[in-house]
């Protein structure tokens, strides 16, 4: 709970999260618990031992790499289509409770394809717990396959053919297409390839950058792989060309603020871009990431933003607002998370005046 005044906005406000990693969700006890079902043999190292010491183990990562490290070894426990489906559908609750109305969600095929886990099985249950959110829940969901770029393009290769012969990008069951992993050593062009391949199916494309890499490697993935929107971005505040055609073109921003801090990637919550995007003009939302990593589920995320930055509830609706503007919805989905939006707003705004 946040101290601010704005406090009851922020529980109410319909929301949508666009930058959400499946296999992020993954809490300490759901994975021992896979793990014992999976037989999976976890790491002899202390911190493994037990859902406490694991916990806290994540409360101090380092940097990017050493994040990674520890969400592909806690991925090894999800094996079967029945883990992916309880996986998801637990996350789909949690953010169900906090008013998500919408929510994009990133899964990565090759952190389970690499450990012989097909990618037919990956998606057989996330589809499942998708079908069930929406009957049950009433969210709308879409799902953004990623490519990793540490592993060999051949990999990678191998993933968008599988993709591209399923025909997923055009039957509903992937609305996207992203670029993750470790961001200093593999520069977007390394990928134009491949983002190639898939645009002509029309579907959206997407790329972490700017999380570890300065602004110009959120240009390069504006130009050589055509994105729509960016995940992170939050090295943008460094260029103020950048900002100025970012805002121009309305560009999404997916910024992930709490993660930045849980990663080491920032010191603190307060040098988040986050003044410098809303005094630009800049569109971007705000998202978890990797909650059950990261210590902060979207409502606590909204809570630590607005403590830090005292933010106005005109400034809350350039955010939220523009979520929900940039996700990637039909026209009928925006327009009635829009209006469901829009009722919360305006009775908060008379409350205000």
């Amino acid at each position: 709970m946040c101290k601010s005044s704005l406090h009851d906005f922020l529980v109410a406000v319909p929301k949508v999260e666009n930058h959400l990693h499946v296999e992020g969700t993954l809490e300490p006890a759901m994975l021992f618990a896979f793990a014992a079902r999976n037989h999976v043999e976890l790491p002899k190292e202390p911190e493994w031992a037990n859902v406490e010491s694991l916990k806290a183990r994540y409360s101090k990562f380092t940097c990017l790499d050493d994040f990674l490290r520890y969400i592909y070894l806690g991925a090894s426990v999800l094996v079967k289509a029945a883990d992916f489906e309880e996986l998801a559908w637990a996350y789909f609750v949690k953010a169900a409770s906090m008013r998500v109305r919408h929510v994009e969600v990133s899964f990565d095929p090759q952190m389970h394809t690499v450990r012989g886990v097909s990618y037919d099985v990956i998606v057989e249950g996330l589809m499942a717990a998708k079908r069930r959110a929406v009957k049950q829940l009433g969210m709308t969901i879409e799902y953004i396959a990623c490519i990793h770029r540490h592993l060999p393009l051949a990999d990678s290769t191998a993933l968008v053919d599988v993709i591209l012969e399923r025909r997923h990008l055009t039957d509903g069951t992937i609305c996207g297409v992203g670029l993750v992993s470790s961001e200093k050593p593999f520069p977007p062009v390394m990928f134009a390839d491949l983002f190639k391949r898939v645009a002509p199916t029309g579907t959206k494309l997407t790329a972490h950058v700017g999380e570890e890499v300065g602004p110009e490697a959120v240009r390069e993935a504006l130009q050589c792989l055509n994105v729509s929107r960016v995940d992170h971005g939050l090295t943008a505040a460094q260029d103020p060309k950048l900002l100025e055609e970012l805002a121009r073109s309305r560009t999404l921003l997916t910024l992930c603020p709490w993660s930045n801090v849980a990663l080491g990637i920032l010191p603190e919550l307060s040098q988040s871009p986050v003044r410098r995007f809303l005094d630009a003009g800049v569109r971007f939302s705000i998202n978890s990431d990797d909650p059950a990593y990261d210590g902060a589920y979207l409502q606590d995320v909204y809570c630590r933003v607005q403590d830090t930055f005292n933010l106005t509830l005109e400034e809350w609706d350039w955010i939220v607002r523009g979520g929900i503007e940039g996700s990637w919805v039909g026209e009928e989905r925006m327009k009635e998370l829009l209006s469901e939006y829009n009722v919360v707003f305006e009775q908060f705004k008379t409350k205000a005046s």
